[in-house]
């Protein structure tokens, strides 16, 4: 079973596997460990990763890239209008109000959800996985940043689904950072002792978030999340785009914001300038040749300019950071660590002020691009019952509060009651009594003063068939709401408690115990007196009722149909056939492209003395007839027409390579083969001269071995003989597989031979007595057993075995 840790970043993924009693993060087949989050879509296939990227400029208007925040967001989301404009593709409004994506595809203009790009990026991701672990890959854990609510939550685990993953844990990328870098510590808090608390920064290229986790042997305990949701390395990338955009203006007369493919080329020019500054203190040039109306341009640049231009961005560096020590209860003297991850804390200013803030240096012995990746892959062997590892728990929190209101539909007025608040643990259960004469209907909603997001709704949810008790009071409902593995709220269950006249079901109402936390929260009321019960475990007193499970109708916000979700798994199927249909095509046609050009160097290289003149004109031609073809009528044909080409050609161009491999072969196959024979001819002769070394031989044998040497020796002569006669543009002969098996032959019948042991003392009397005994028969044994003092006695041989007879 294989186990995968998948960290899906903004800009670039990773990959980490569980193996060989350890974490490896793998390469892809650029030899990469880090793939691109790119999908470029053509007209006859997909192309994803690397091979995506290197679309980016040629075809930007059907590559997408930057996908991931519209994961569970509206059209209509002032983010995504923010970004539109930024994009090379388009934006599309879908029927439900969700993003979609549209690019051309097959020819045609296809509208494709966020859902489906992340499943195609996940299916590569997958095929990576599956080149490097040479099995199967289905169970994974991804990483999804700590802020993300329960529709993009539920979004990206559609797009698992879509990529044919069992995702068993969509785990928060702080989290997995944490896990990376506590599991193993050797050196950790018992239980019993004060934890060490570590914070954890993790600033990628689109967002900044920070973590503060409590560790104990076995454990951790996430205690306080915080983050910029729109702060990251594009923020630094976009200030440079902006100020060269400008310069160029006055500098060229040059337009960069009307160029597409100009300003792309600036984004990636400007990204590896940020990097060199990061290393760099100095001024540094920037050059783009042919950039736009094929005209070069040029600048420098260095990192004090750098960072007084980025002055807005490092001021918001401080925030998050406070939040998170605020919301933990913890002093700066209360802090062990601070690790930092993610390229953007690369950049020397975003360093300073994180150390400045915690008066502490920071961190940096985990991997700042693979830590992410290396904890998705320690949570899937966790969670894998095929690894093994060190017990290590994992308690989790909710990024911000959850409301749940409720309303039937006789009464007046709302309830709500909060019933998960920030940074409470996760994953937790939480069971709601409700008293009920009919159905009602539950509303949960992320508080809208601490949602960074404007549609803070999480999902309806309506609890069916409640009825009043037989004596008209209302009836008691159990309303289980739970905040999973995932960080995904539902309301999982609800039962009715019917009231016994008579013997009614003994019954216990607990709530699902809790695996994970240790602090739980005590019963609460809420606001219309609704009461609150938390999933501590504790033992309710036993009474006589009726339980009753009572349906829940379920519509989560953005939520895929499962009919819409089918669809999109079975058109993901059919653009894998297609995409592999379009390789195979591909690859037939690149080989006769490249048989074309390898034997045309050749023929006038290393081929030339074994052709004759005709045969390497009419050879030529055809090859530039072929060449012609294949960028004219051939640019564009089925898969046998190319096989049938390139079968055409080799059928003329095979007998030369044969030629040449032979010739260069067999003067080595003869060599081989006379050291056989000079071995074996020199054991016949020493056999006749009485070595006493092959004594034991037979003479029929030695003279089967005489009789195979003396023939293979004439076989070599007259082919050698015969070859010698023939020019090199002739077929030969002889060909090397026929030497190799006469090599063969020969020690088949001479190896047995030459290679038997002398027989032992005791084996050679055994032998002796046999023959003995077959040439004088019953009356010598008769003879023998007259002798001696004592019947029944025989002496034997020196050195023979004993034996007692009756």
């Amino acid at each position: 079973m294989s186990v995968v840790g998948i960290d899906v970043g903004f800009q670039n993924c990773y990959i980490a596997v569980a193996r060989s009693g350890g974490i490896e993060t793998i390469a892809n087949e650029y030899s990469d460990r880090c793939t691109p989050a790119c999908v470029s879509l053509a007209p006859k296939n997909r192309m994803i990763g690397n091979a995506a990227k290197s679309q980016v400029i040629t075809n930007y208007k059907n590559t997408v890239h930057g996908f991931k925040k519209f994961h569970g967001r509206a059209f209509d989301d002032p983010f995504v209008q923010a970004e539109k404009p930024k994009l090379p593709y388009g934006l599309h409004k879908l029927a439900n109000g969700n993003t979609g994506i549209k690019v051309r595809y097959l020819d045609e203009d296809t509208v494709f959800t966020v859902e489906q790009i992340t499943g195609m990026l996940l299916t590569k991701l997958k095929e990576t996985s599956e080149s490097a672990l040479k099995k199967p890959v289905v169970d994974c854990v991804i990483s999804v940043p700590s802020f993300f609510t329960d529709a993009e939550r539920r979004s990206v685990f559609d797009a698992t689904q879509i990529a044919g993953l069992n995702c068993l844990r969509l785990i928060n990328d702080t989290t997995a950072v944490a896990l990376a870098y506590g599991i193993y510590k050797q050196d950790l808090p018992t239980p019993e002792e004060r934890p060490r608390n570590v914070v954890f920064v993790d600033m990628g290229h689109s967002s900044f978030q920070v973590s503060i986790t409590a560790f104990n042997k076995g454990k951790l305990k996430v205690l306080s999340t915080a983050f910029d949701l729109y702060l990251g390395g594009r923020n630094f990338d976009e200030a440079l785009v902006d100020y060269f955009c400008e310069e160029f203006k006055g500098k060229y007369k040059l337009n960069v914001r009307d160029n597409p493919r100009a300003l792309l080329r600036l984004h990636q020019e400007c990204e590896k300038l940020k990097k060199l500054m990061s290393a760099n203190s100095s001024d540094l040039p920037l050059n783009i040749e042919c950039f736009m109306n094929d005209i070069d341009v040029s600048s420098r640049m260095n990192r004090g300019q750098f960072e007084d231009m980025c002055a807005q961005y490092l001021m918001r560096v401080e925030m998050p950071l406070k939040v998170a020590l605020e919301q933990s209860k913890l002093s700066r003297d209360d802090i062990y660590a601070v690790e930092v991850v993610g390229g953007a804390t690369r950049i020397p200013a975003i360093k300073e002020r994180i150390a400045k803030f915690f008066c502490k240096d920071i961190s940096t012995t985990l991997n700042a691009d693979e830590a992410v990746a290396r904890g998705c892959a320690l949570q899937c062997a966790i969670l894998s019952p095929a690894f093994k590892v060190r017990e290590f728990s994992i308690t989790d929190v909710v990024p911000f509060p959850i409301t749940l209101r409720w309303k039937s539909p006789t009464e007046d007025g709302l309830g709500e009651c909060e019933v998960f608040s920030k940074n409470h643990a996760a994953p937790f259960s939480k069971v709601i009594t409700f008293h009920k004469k009919e159905p009602f209907d539950l509303e949960a909603f992320y508080s809208p003063q601490d949602l960074p997001y404007p549609d803070h709704r999480i999902g309806y949810f309506s609890v069916q068939n409640v009825v009043p008790q037989q004596d008209g009071d209302s009836s008691k409902v159990k309303v289980k709401v739970r905040v999973n593995i995932h960080g995904i709220f539902s309301v999982s269950s609800a039962s009715l408690i019917e009231k016994q006249k008579g013997e009614g079901e003994d019954m216990q109402i607990e709530s699902e115990p809790v695996v994970q936390n240790e602090n739980r929260a005590e019963d609460q009321e809420c606001a219309s007196g609704e009461k609150l019960d938390t999933a501590a475990g504790a033992s309710k007193p036993k009474v006589k009722v009726k339980s009753i499970d009572l349906p829940i109708l379920a519509n989560n916000i953005r939520q895929l149909d499962r009919d819409v979700l089918n669809n999109f798994m079975e058109y993901e199927r059919q653009m894998i056939i297609q995409d592999k249909l379009v390789k195979e095509l591909n690859d037939a046609k690149n080989a006769v492209e490249e048989y074309v050009y390898d034997l045309r160097d050749k023929l006038s290289g290393i081929y030339e003395k074994y052709i004759t003149e005709e045969e390497s004109n009419r050879l030529t031609l055809m090859l530039e007839d072929t060449e012609n073809w294949l960028y004219e009528d051939g640019e564009d044909q089925p898969k046998q027409v190319y096989e049938e080409k390139l079968d055409a050609l080799k059928r003329l161009g095979q007998p030369i390579q044969d030629r040449h491999r032979e010739y260069a072969d067999r003067p080595r196959a003869f060599e081989e083969l006379g050291k056989k024979l000079q071995i074996y001819m020199k054991f016949v002769d020493s056999y006749k001269q009485k070595d006493e070394r092959y004594l034991h031989l037979s003479a029929e044998e030695m003279s089967t071995v005489e009789k195979c040497v003396n023939e293979s020796m004439n076989w070599m002569n007259s082919k050698m003989n015969a070859q010698s006669k023939l020019a090199l543009t002739q077929d030969p002969i002889v060909k090397v597989a026929e030497i190799i098996a006469k090599i063969q032959e020969l020690d088949n019948v001479c190896n047995p031979v030459i290679n038997r042991p002398k027989p032992t003392v005791e084996e050679a009397s055994e032998a002796d007595d046999q023959n003995n005994g077959a040439h004088n028969g019953p009356s010598a044994k008769q003879g023998a057993e007259g002798k001696g003092d004592a019947k029944g006695s025989q002496q034997t041989k020196p050195g023979s075995k004993e034996m007692e007879v009756d």
